[in-house]
């Protein structure tokens, strides 16, 4: 089943180690569980008019128990976002359902809806190494609901309780004319709850998806444009393949082949209109090196899309796919990179077709191995994509910080407009920033971010522990 990357620092693998002996879940980490799920699309929390960003901090120490975990959500103004206006949330929080216990991994996955449709955008927040009474590593999953004054009370969410079923490795959330939903991803099943939810954490229904196999990450999106929620589900990584199946929608009375889409495996992905027709587009990121028997894949990494259209997406029809050994796409395929580790969509040069943004972490700069970098896709309406891409990274002038080996810059990315002036900005992760992680904001400009005005956050300047092993921002779900 594996075919995995091993060029991390000795304090990578350290770490990593420990969390493993820590949570007792050595062989599931190894396969794939997650460490930190991507950032989720910045939301207004506190009913100001600006979106908020959530940024996740699980190895993050709580009163010295270690990898407790946490999230710092950064408020946003006509100014954007500045540490100033920050808040740091543990389980040891005020409002916040549980206990800080070492090794939980508080804010691994986070997603952002407003689940009870009071106007504020409500934070559900992961952790799935918690032990739910006696069952150990079952994992849990909590709202934290918007107001007025952000986030200040909480519910726990019912998730399957299973020892090491590990519930909350990703969440997924929506609010949309149909209501609300949440996906929480559990080693081996997805647990769909449907709303109205009380504010005591009670969902109006709740659906086990144990069809498709071990799982990994969920997203929501529209596919078809009648304004209600399309799930995709991505299982882990299968034998045969470069990543996990892909799943649109998938359901119990129907076969999972009917539902698997073909031509495509992957890890990770995000809904977006990438070709301007007004229906939301499948993207899956497909970070890894395929295998001498892997079907699909690209040295390198690779981004699957998949349009979607009145009748949704083509399940049988295999996707467009692009790499950087794509026509127009910058760099070149090699081993290692990770391109797609992490995928955002959204529109940066506002001409009503959303960009594709793809961190690709492993790929070294110079001499600086797993440095990072992202690369931005430009959309289209008809045609090959690859055409216009470009990339950045620490070694472009005005991205603050300076290029080094492990870094993982890119390890996320998500995009949204935080100071309302209709550019998205972008946020980008580098897990292993200094051996802790860091987040960078890139302001919108009139085709593609300003990167003279960039800002990055550390753990000092967001009132975060020092920690070894941090992951603020989150990481690669290696």
């Amino acid at each position: 089943m594996m075919n995995r990357r091993n060029r991390r620092t000795r304090t990578r693998t350290a770490t990593l180690a420990a969390l493993a002996a820590m949570t007792v879940a050595a062989a599931t980490l190894s396969a794939g569980t997650a460490v930190a799920a991507p950032l989720p699309v910045p939301q207004d929390i506190n009913g100001d008019g600006y979106r908020d960003v959530v940024l996740p901090a699980p190895g993050a120490s709580v009163k010295g128990r270690w990898a407790a975990g946490a999230i710092v959500v950064l408020y946003g103004s006509a100014k954007g976002v500045s540490a100033a206006k920050r808040a740091v949330i543990t389980q040891d929080s005020p409002g916040v359902p549980g206990a800080a216990e070492g090794g939980d991994l508080f804010g691994a996955s986070s997603a952002i809806a407003d689940l009870d449709k009071d106007g504020y955008a409500d934070v559900v927040v992961g952790s799935p190494y918690e032990s739910v009474g006696t069952t150990k590593e079952a994992g849990s999953v909590v709202v934290l609901w918007g107001s007025r004054n952000g986030l200040v009370s909480g519910a726990a969410l019912p998730t399957l309780v299973e020892k090491g079923g590990n519930a909350g490795r990703d969440v997924a959330a929506w609010s949309g004319p149909d209501g609300a939903q949440v996906l929480v991803v559990n080693n081996n099943n997805t647990t769909r709850l449907t709303g109205p939810f009380t504010r005591a954490g009670k969902p109006k229904s709740s659906y086990l998806h144990d069809e498709t196999g071990w799982m990994r990450s969920a997203s929501y999106g529209d596919l078809n444009g009648d304004k209600a929620a399309d799930r995709v589900l991505v299982t882990g990584r299968m034998g045969g393949g470069s990543g996990g199946h892909v799943h649109v929608n998938s359901l119990m009375e129907v076969r999972p082949s009917d539902r698997r889409m073909t031509g495509g495996d992957g890890l990770t992905s995000a809904v977006g209109d990438v070709n301007g027709d007004g229906y939301g587009d499948v993207v899956v990121g497909d970070p890894d090196d395929p295998t001498a028997e892997g079907r699909y894949g690209h040295l390198g990494g690779a981004v699957h899309i998949w349009f979607g259209s009145a009748n949704g997406v083509a399940y049988d029809k295999a996707p467009m796919t692009v790499h950087q050994d794509t026509a127009g796409v910058p760099g070149s395929g090699e081993r290692y990179d990770e391109f797609g580790a992490s995928v955002a969509v959204a529109d940066l040069d506002r001409d009503g077709k959303a960009e594709i943004i793809v961190g690709a972490p492993g790929e070294a700069i110079g001499t600086k191995a797993r440095a990072g970098t992202v690369v931005v896709v430009p959309g289209r309406a008809t045609g090959a994509l690859g055409a216009g891409s470009y990339t950045f990274s620490q070694d472009t002038a005005g991205v603050p910080g300076a290029v080094e080996a492990e870094d993982a810059f890119g390890a996320t990315v998500s995009a949204g407009d935080l100071n309302r002036d209709g550019r998205p900005e972008l946020v980008v992760g580098a897990a292993w920033e200094n051996g802790q992680g860091g987040v960078w904001m890139l302001p919108g400009g009139a085709s593609k971010p300003v990167y003279a005005s960039s800002v990055s956050f550390g753990p000092g300047g967001l009132g975060l522990p020092g920690d070894s092993g941090l992951l603020l921002g989150g990481d690669f779900q290696s």
